[in-house]
């Protein structure tokens, strides 16, 4: 069983930062592909990030690029998320996911995680 929990959002003023993070336990299926995502009430959830094991494949939602760097220390079994300037239209549920299936493209769509984390809320004020 894989088990995702999230820590570290919080409310920040807007320009600030934050550093979310993502701890796995499970063994063999934290070592794969995660990925991070946000939710709005009434909205789908949203793709922000994707990291591969290896670290070697990162992928970004042009929303965050240049903004959000998501990394990984695979000896913690943590994904981290640094979100720096940020906005108001940031405002949202973070949640890590976990993509089991070992592939290393450009995948962005909810359905294609398999594990998921609780969330952790992250506001920005303006």
């Amino acid at each position: 069983q894989v088990q995702l929990v999230e820590s570290g959002g919080g409310l920040v003023q807007a320009g600030g930062s934050l550093r979310l993070s993502c701890a796995c336990s499970g063994r063999t299926f934290c070592s794969v592909a995660m990925g991070w995502f946000r939710q709005v009430p009434g909205k789908e959830r949203e793709f922000v990030a994707r990291i591969t094991w290896g670290g070697r494949n990162i992928y970004y939602a042009d929303s965050v690029k240049g903004r959000f760097t998501i990394s990984r220390d695979n000896t913690k079994n943590t994904v981290y998320l640094q979100m720096n300037s940020l906005k108001p239209e940031d405002t949202a549920v973070y949640y890590c996911a976990a993509d089991p299936k070992f592939r290393i493209g450009d995948i962005r769509t909810a359905v294609d995680y398999d594990f998921w984390g609780q969330g952790t809320q992250v506001t920005v004020s303006s």
